[in-house]
């Protein structure tokens, strides 16, 4: 068959046979990493263990203790699943099982009825089943007429045999009687799944389009060894409580009413206090730091969208034109950008007026679909905190140097600490997603490289993660789920000024064209809502808190007046006060404060009224405090006044 050349992570190239499995060539170095391994990432790509190679290329061995092991290992963990679930439920319909962020899941189709939680101990013990059996786990070839055959009365099985087949041929994983129509990379052996459990059920559309069937997922987890599964089921229950969509429905932030449509959050009062704070601040800081605040419509005109060229880059995630009748395309905006082009185009600018800096609240529509929606972190409508600037070239790295302190200095006043920074730049191979400019790319780049390097920071490059128009920095936040979001952008665009003709008078009395900056400070209003509910867990701090004091007669008839008198103190200092006057046991009214997260629990009596003081409980401590009024409102200015930052 004659001979491939295989070049290793150390840059060692070795020959061997064609056709030579991984397996075959990790026993070829050690017997030990044969034994702990498990599959091969050739020329990039996952490949099974036992997967012969044809061709020259580069391979990584994976090991069963490795990041991409566990995803081989979840991988057969699903099909496991999926073989269990298929001997319980003779009459299921079964969708597509893989990998996730933390496990796995299979979307399944019960005929006789849904799976529920009390099922989730004999899917388990079916699967130990399966395990104990050490059952080959066979990547299997059979004809397209074969295939069909054997997935009949299953449509979405069948609906992947139809898609997957090539040259009359599909390819399946069969393990003992059953066999699934997907090719991904599982172990050898059903006996190395040995640490699992099923975690939890949620509806899915198939494929994950609102017009397919709704399919139930089934999720789960796999490890190596139990005190690895212990570790994710803790870490798994920190996210539950912190998840931004439970907090929001405990603490009456927001909802989404599938009536109205996925993705489309309604603000309730204590949501809505909580993003008014945040639009004030942010607005507030940005105006002080030399941003000019506008407004401009959500709709423009189509052509506007295909001369900035975000028409051809991203019209899967826009929605679909409106035609207004006599020739006219109004499109629900995707970016903001193109309308402040237009804010910068209205006047013809001169050098003494760059930077100009242009920012806004700005309202976007996405066509995301249903499936990938959640919460407030995956909407369809959103508000971003969006700006631009437009500067001379020879003040590019001072100007991206000035968005960076901008940004850390927000950073520090919400508190947030664990972050990096990724530089992204283009692929240079895909000119079809990027503009085809090296020039103007390596430009660009080596710009945002050098502002990075002067001002000291650290950071990570990645290729194929900048925007079509420019490379970007982009500040990676943890968040307390235990994934990585992007929470602000700084982006460098040579792209949209020409393709606008953007002009400015230099100083030369000549027209020279401007450079572009975008950049986000604080992502849209739902995002950091949702970071933010999710990082404080719900106790947002005092500044931020959608109600910041609790007032609690200890009877309402003999004390609820004092009550009054300080609640008009409090509010006419805009502190977001409330009186708890139910006829409810006064411990039970501590404890629901508590349970609202409320920054400051006031409990007057007779002796508060007779010496004008306050009991204070602050939010997550037992003991209590007296004060005066006086003492109180100079603790409390102090706490907002700081944005609460643990240092003060």
């Amino acid at each position: 068959m004659g001979q491939i050349k295989v070049t290793f992570p150390d840059g060692a190239v070795k020959e061997f046979a064609a056709g030579v499995t991984t397996k075959e060539i990790a026993e070829s170095i050690s017997i030990s990493l044969a034994k702990k391994a498990v599959a091969g990432k050739y020329n990039g790509k996952l490949v099974a263990y036992q997967a012969g190679l044809t061709e020259d290329g580069a391979l990584e061995i994976i090991t069963k203790d490795s990041d991409e092991g566990l995803v081989v290992l979840w991988n057969t963990a699903s099909k496991v699943l999926a073989a269990a679930l298929k001997q319980l439920y003779p009459e299921m319909h079964f969708g597509q099982g893989q990998e996730t962020e933390h496990g796995f899941y299979f979307d399944t189709d019960n005929q006789a009825g849904q799976v529920a939680e009390t099922d989730f101990e004999k899917i388990e013990a079916k699967m130990k089943e399966l395990v104990k059996a050490n059952l080959e786990i066979e990547t299997v070839s059979y004809s397209k007429e074969e295939a069909l055959k054997l997935v009949a009365g299953d449509p979405y099985q069948t609906e992947l045999v139809e898609e997957q087949a090539q040259e009359g041929q599909v390819i399946g994983k069969k393990l003992g009687d059953f066999v699934d129509f997907s090719n991904v990379v599982t172990l050898e052996k059903t006996g190395a799944v040995k640490v699992f459990k099923i975690l939890s059920v949620a509806g899915a559309y198939w494929k994950g389009a609102s017009s397919n069937p709704m399919l139930q997922r089934v999720y789960g987890t796999a490890f190596l060894k139990q005190k690895d599964l212990d570790a994710e089921l803790v870490r798994q229950q920190e996210a539950r409580e912190r998840d931004h969509r439970v907090i929001g429905n405990k603490l009456d932030l927001f909802f989404v009413d599938p009536k109205v449509g996925a993705g489309l959050p309604y603000w309730m009062p204590n949501g809505a206090t909580i993003r008014r704070a945040i639009e004030r601040y942010i607005i507030d800081k940005e105006v002080a730091w030399g941003f000019q605040h506008v407004y401009t419509p959500v709709l423009a005109n189509l052509d506007l969208y295909k001369q900035s060229g975000h028409w051809d880059h991203y019209r899967e995630d826009m929605f679909p034109p409106m035609d207004m009748g006599d020739g006219e395309m109004l499109e629900l905006r995707p970016m903001n950008c193109p309308s402040h082009i237009q804010v910068f185009n209205h006047h013809k600018r001169s050098y003494r007026e760059l930077p100009l800096r242009i920012a806004e609240l700005g309202m976007m529509h996405r066509y995301e679909k249903s499936g990938a929606l959640t919460g407030l972190s995956r909407v369809r409508e959103m508000t971003l905190n969006d700006g631009h600037d437009f500067i001379e070239p020879d003040h590019i790295e001072d100007e991206i140097k000035t968005l960076i302190q901008l940004m850390t200095e927000v950073y520090h006043d919400f508190d947030i600490t664990d972050y990096r920074f990724r530089l992204s730049y283009r692929d240079p191979e895909n000119t079809e997603k990027y503009f085809d400019d090296d020039e103007m790319w390596e430009k660009s780049q080596s710009k945002l490289k050098a502002a990075m390097d002067d001002m000291g920071l650290e950071y990570f490059e990645a290729e194929g993660e900048a925007a079509f128009y420019g490379p970007k920095i982009d500040v990676q936040t943890r968040t307390a789920l235990g994934g990585e979001e992007t929470l602000s952008t700084i982006q460098l665009d040579f792209l949209l000024p020409e393709r606008f003709d953007l002009s400015y008078i230099g100083a030369d009395g000549q027209e020279h064209r401007p450079v572009m900056v975008h950049r986000g400070i604080v992502s849209t209003m739902e995002r950091f809502t949702a970071y933010l509910t999710e990082i404080y867990k719900g106790a947002f701090p005092t500044w931020l808190a959608p109600k910041q004091v609790e007032i609690i007669p200890v009877k309402n008839e003999l004390h609820f007046d004092y009550a009054k008198q300080l609640q008009s103190k409090l509010a006419a200092h805009h502190i977001r006060v409330s009186i708890d006057d139910r006829n409810e046991k006064m411990g039970y009214k501590i404890r629901q404060a508590q349970v609202n997260k409320v920054p400051y629990t006031l409990v007057v009596g007779d002796n508060e009224k007779a010496e004008e003081t306050v009991t204070v409980r602050k939010y997550g401590e037992e003991q209590t405090q007296a004060m005066s009024q006086a003492d109180f409102m100079a603790m409390l200015s102090r706490d907002i006044e700081s944005y609460s930052r643990k240092e003060n």
